[in-house]
């Protein structure tokens, strides 16, 4: 494939966000967003935009993106960026503040939880601009429940098991494709000095990759959805199993991962301290990138556990813009976001961030590096897109609830069978069943 175009991304509600702003633990202020930061006029030209790519490449990016902007469409930006998990904290409490005209934010039930709360302006009249350039799919996941567009797709990433090609090399390790041969390698990789597998969990997000990972395989894409969605049970033996599995490998995980940032975890990889880590390129990538090693980085499937799930699921999280219930300045903020929805507005902020792939259906890929055109073939050929647990799923019970748990887990992995009932009982009181 040439493009994201046959992306089989899936409908209806469906991540690496960590959001307990669902809850609302802080205020406006701790954002570091001044108050009346979004206080551009129609007149002015200027649309503030609230970002959370505080990491040097999307920082880059966003910055050459806006540069862009300015020259396609005449409109100054003022961009307003802020600590990655610092803004999903504390989204709740921003929106219901005074926020930018448009921000970051992702797809699917992450953004129809904020559109359900009446936090966020439909953006119908950009999509009737834009709408051409994206597969049913991503339409889809950008539509909240009543049917209105809420979001504006700007790329995807894949999560995958992410590796250092020079030390797999030296080492003659080879790709596993079912359990049996992963815990085989994982074996190997201790034997070598190494652990295995790198975690650094202390922001609470990056081992929800690793659960649903195991939960796809082991219990299949539906299943998991469903577990997202509130449907199953969190005390059914599946799940269970899901942990059973995830405890054979916390013994090969690097250890004291509760502690440690996803940064230390990738660079743990990429210095040869570590085999692989469960992350998406999105993370990975930008580790490689800033110590300019991207051709050494490579991925693989995560391997098959039930031989009739196989390895069909994949996770591709969609990131891209939302606009603020009261914009103010929206005639331009329409315009922006319109410009936003191109493959020359992707390919501008792509050229900075090889990171992703755009979510349009027709981008210049002449430029992709071999990951990116890796990871247009790996999500295609999935029969499944999950976007992550805390795109999927409530973000109230995420954050509250399976946070902790997980990281819980992670420190005592004996625990889980006690707290699988406590889950379940905080799920039928935040999902209402």
């Amino acid at each position: 494939m040439s493009s994201a175009q046959n992306s089989p991304y899936v409908s209806g509600p469906s991540r690496r966000s960590l959001l307990r702003g669902a809850v609302g633990l802080a205020g406006v202020s701790a954002l570091g967003i001044p108050t009346l930061a979004a206080c551009s006029s129609s007149s002015s030209k200027t649309v503030t935009v609230g970002s959370n790519g505080s990491d040097a490449v999307p920082k880059a990016a966003f910055a050459a993106l806006f540069t862009a902007a300015k020259t396609a469409t005449g409109i100054s930006t003022k961009i307003n960026t802020v600590d990655h998990n610092t803004f999903q904290q504390n989204i709740s409490n921003y929106l219901q503040g005074t926020p930018d005209d448009i921000f970051t934010w992702f797809a699917g039930y992450r953004m129809q939880f904020f559109a359900q709360q009446g936090l966020l302006h439909d953006v119908d009249d950009v999509w009737a601009t834009i709408g051409g350039n994206f597969s049913d799919a991503i339409k889809a996941q950008s539509k909240g429940l009543d049917g209105k567009y809420y979001f504006v797709p700007d790329y995807y990433y894949p999560w995958g098991l992410f590796y250092s090609k020079s030390l797999w090399s030296a080492k003659g390790y080879t790709v596993p494709t079912t359990w049996d041969d992963f815990i085989a390698l994982c074996k190997k990789m201790k034997s070598d000095g190494l652990s295995a597998v790198a975690l650094g969990e202390q922001d609470g997000w990056p081992a929800m990759g690793t659960f649903d990972y195991i939960n796809m395989r082991t219990n299949g894409y539906q299943f998991h959805i469903e577990l997202m969605q509130g449907k199953q049970a969190w005390t059914d033996p599946k799940v269970k199993a899901t942990f059973d599995h995830w405890t054979e490998l916390l013994g090969y995980t690097s250890p004291g991962a509760n502690g440690r940032k996803w940064q230390d975890a990738c660079t743990m990889v990429m210095n040869g301290k570590a085999g692989m880590c469960v992350n998406g390129l999105d993370q990975a990538g930008v580790v490689f990138q800033g110590a300019g090693k991207t051709d050494d980085l490579d991925f693989f499937a995560f391997p098959a556990i039930d031989p009739a799930n196989a390895q069909d699921a994949v996770e591709a999280p969609i990131d891209g813009w939302m606009m603020s219930k009261k914009p103010k300045n929206h005639g331009d903020a329409v315009k922006l976001l319109e410009w936003l929805g191109t493959a020359a507005a992707e390919n501008t902020y792509l050229a900075t961030a090889p990171n992703d792939v755009a979510a349009a259906t027709n981008p210049d890929t002449s430029k992709y590096n071999a990951l990116q055109k890796k990871s247009i073939d790996f999500v295609a050929s999935a029969k499944q897109i999950s976007q992550f647990m805390d795109r999927d799923a409530n973000p109230t019970f995420v954050s509250t609830v399976m946070i902790p748990a997980l990281q819980k887990f992670i420190d005592d992995p004996s625990s889980i069978g006690s707290a699988l009932s406590g889950i379940e009982a905080q799920k039928k009181s935040i999902y209402g069943s």
